[in-house]
């Protein structure tokens, strides 16, 4: 059934026209008022001029650009890349030639921002929607963005995912462009253990997100491969729960500050670890201060590897160990699926190579 403005109104016990003004930002509206009509087009689910279904062939030349922190270079550099190819010529349908405007939106994490943003491009009738980095997992939620998805879709806009796995329900995807978080995280751990570390500590990133799990399962996979989990050496390699799987193992915010803090509590666990793997190179950073300020030496006392090879991880002193994984590449991909330049990968899902670069950051210690 479609919603119209007056189902709003009578929602909000306002009339037609104060909803109107509400919708246009054109004529001063008290606050709760403001208030009250936004929440019943949230609970309606109104979209701005007309059923969804009569938008398929009149999406405007907004896309949107979702992304937890535009600070963080793992964003800025697939947001840019995205917008690259978005603000070029495109196939001529739009009204400057096919060009279309970019507007990133920065959930800060929150996966009510996420919703809500949706929602908002939902009702500017976005031509495309790219959302970036890892998803969260929770099952209410992934519920919901389905839904909006879905809705989106219905009303012509273009979804893609960039950096994400898909959705574990809904087929509203234009394309996945999932990183290889897991086979990065095995072989990263792999080096340091053909290097001969055998306790190795590991800062992960909230334990809410998919890029999470799945790097920290490519490590346990690996230590698990190597039977460190049945010398006392589990570190990071055993199910989390208890025991030296619990204390060598500590989440925290993809930031600098948890690298920091998080390594410090594991050196404080276990003096003894040889290695700590980080969640990003921005956690890494943090790490390697931390190493220092205990006196100790990279890599001469501890190795120390991150994730995603940002671009000043090989500034760092020593270099960073990494895994690197093609920002600019996917981001540009992105771009060019939202603004319907290339064709979708086969199934709509493609995953994307992580690579290791090894550097100076990791070497001993290897004994016998």
């Amino acid at each position: 059934m479609t919603v119209t403005l007056a189902d709003v109104a009578a929602r909000a016990r306002v009339s037609p026209a104060t909803v109107s003004r509400v919708l246009n930002g054109n004529y001063p509206v008290a606050a709760s008022t403001r208030e009250r009509v936004l929440r019943a087009v949230d609970d309606l689910d109104y979209v701005l001029n007309g059923p969804a279904s009569s938008l398929a062939a009149a999406t405007s030349d907004l896309v949107g650009i979702l992304v937890n922190d535009i600070a963080d270079p793992f964003f800025g550099i697939m947001a840019g890349a995205a917008q690259t190819q978005i603000g070029g010529p495109g196939d001529g349908s739009g009204r400057a030639g096919g060009e279309k405007l970019a507007v990133i939106c920065n959930t800060g994490g929150s996966p009510e921002r996420e919703l809500t943003y949706l929602t908002l491009l939902q009702r500017q009738r976005a031509a495309a929607v790219v959302l970036t980095g890892g998803a969260i997992e929770d099952p209410d939620h992934q519920a919901a963005m389905a839904a909006k998805l879905a809705k989106l879709a219905d009303a012509g806009t273009r979804i893609v995912f960039c950096g994400r796995p898909p959705l574990p329900e809904g087929d509203a995807l234009v394309a996945a462009l999932a990183f290889d978080n897991r086979g990065g995280g095995r072989r990263l751990t792999e080096h340091l253990i053909s290097l001969g570390h055998r306790r190795i500590g590991y800062v992960a990133g909230p334990p809410e997100r998919t890029t999470t799990r799945h790097r920290l399962e490519g490590h346990r996979e690996a230590l698990r491969d190597a039977g460190l989990d049945a010398e006392g050496g589990d570190g990071a390699g055993g199910d989390g729960e208890g025991g030296d799987g619990e204390r060598l193992t500590v989440h925290g915010p993809y930031d600098r500050r948890s690298g920091y803090e998080a390594t410090l509590d594991i050196l404080r666990r276990e003096p003894g670890i040889t290695a700590v793997v980080a969640a990003n190179d921005t956690v890494a950073l943090g790490a390697c201060a931390a190493v220092r300020d205990q006196g100790l030496r990279i890599p001469q006392d501890i190795s120390v590897a991150g994730f995603d090879d940002l671009p000043f991880s090989v500034d760092a002193v020593p270099a960073l160990t990494t895994v690197r994984l093609p920002l600019f590449e996917a981001g540009a991909r992105a771009g060019r699926l939202a603004m319907g330049k290339e064709n979708p990968p086969p199934g709509g899902i493609a995953t994307i190579a992580a690579e290791l670069m090894t550097r100076g950051s990791t070497a001993p210690p290897r004994v016998g």
